[in-house]
């Protein structure tokens, strides 16, 4: 019972506080909710990123191409010599006639190039579709198989996928970096917001320990103190974050400037989002609290 009636009261207390300093704690809330908006955009960005790469990796075909004389038992025997590399993920054979002939029903001046070819050439060349496990890898992966007897060459988009792949990796680590400081910075200001707040309180807090009110008592109500003023400070980006997410998804219709770059659905994200930017502003103002009340009174 004793320990509720503390717990009870040192609620109240931080309560109180909170109003009786409120223009401290409105300047400790406003700094709490630019930041969390902030963190709110760089999870956004990142978890957009990390998904667009992995459906990238999904969809990345590498296109080997067969020597046109090569013999069926031979390209048999390739079909194992790539299945055999630890890289690869599914593979799938496309015969020269049968690209000739997809060619021909989807492109009318294709159709008519082949057609003055005669029915007996075929130029094409027959190939095999191949998914890689790792995209990381994929350079090593297209040297393997350039190394196939009977392999002509090997394509996959070189120089556009090492380039999205770097910039995405580039753009994740800033988000990474951006998220942290921020949540520094967070820690900062309502470590001096509380700092303040305790300034102008010492008066109460010297005689509270004078009559030998023991240290716990002393911090609870600015530790509680510190999980409202982040907790409320939440609610703001929380909102920003469910409506403006939803929204630009919905305008744009899951896509962002092409359908290479698809959105992760709000219902996916925005949700454990703002349970991130809510316990992140509810811990991050307790421990900035703590570390006030611990270094700047020395109890």
């Amino acid at each position: 019972m004793r320990l509720i009636r503390i717990l009870g009261r040192s609620f109240v207390d931080s309560f109180k506080s909170i109003f009786r300093n409120f223009s401290l704690s409105i300047a400790s809330v406003s700094c709490t909710i630019i930041t969390l908006v902030l963190v709110a955009f760089g999870i956004l960005v990142s978890y957009n990123i990390t998904t667009i790469t992995e459906h990238i990796e999904k969809e990345l075909t590498m296109v080997v191409f067969i020597d046109s004389s090569t013999s069926e038992e031979r390209i048999n025997t390739i079909r194992n010599e790539i299945n055999s590399i630890d890289n690869i993920n599914s593979i799938e054979y496309r015969s020269k006639d049968e690209i000739k002939s997809s060619l021909v029903a989807e492109d009318e001046v294709m159709a008519s190039i082949i057609d003055t070819l005669g029915e007996e050439e075929n130029p094409l060349q027959s190939t095999f579709i191949i998914k890689v496990k790792d995209i990381k890898k994929i350079k090593e992966t297209a040297a393997t198989l350039n190394n196939i007897e009977n392999v002509t060459s090997v394509r996959y988009g070189e120089s556009m996928i090492d380039n999205v792949i770097s910039s995405f990796d580039m753009i994740k680590h800033i988000c990474l970096v951006f998220v942290i400081a921020l949540v520094i910075v967070t820690i900062f200001l309502i470590t001096n917001t509380i700092k303040i707040t305790i300034f102008s309180r010492r008066n109460e807090i010297n005689i509270m320990r004078l009559v030998g009110t023991s240290n716990t008592v002393i911090k609870l109500p600015f530790i509680f103190e510190g999980f409202l003023l982040g907790a409320i400070g939440s609610i703001i980006p929380i909102i920003a974050t469910i409506i403006g997410y939803t929204y630009l998804y919905e305008a744009n219709g899951g896509i962002l400037f092409s359908n290479l770059f698809v959105l992760v659905k709000p219902s996916s994200i925005v949700y454990y989002t703002a349970l991130i930017l809510f316990a992140l502003g509810a811990i991050v103002g307790m421990i900035g609290s703590s570390e006030a009340v611990r270094k700047y009174l020395k109890i």
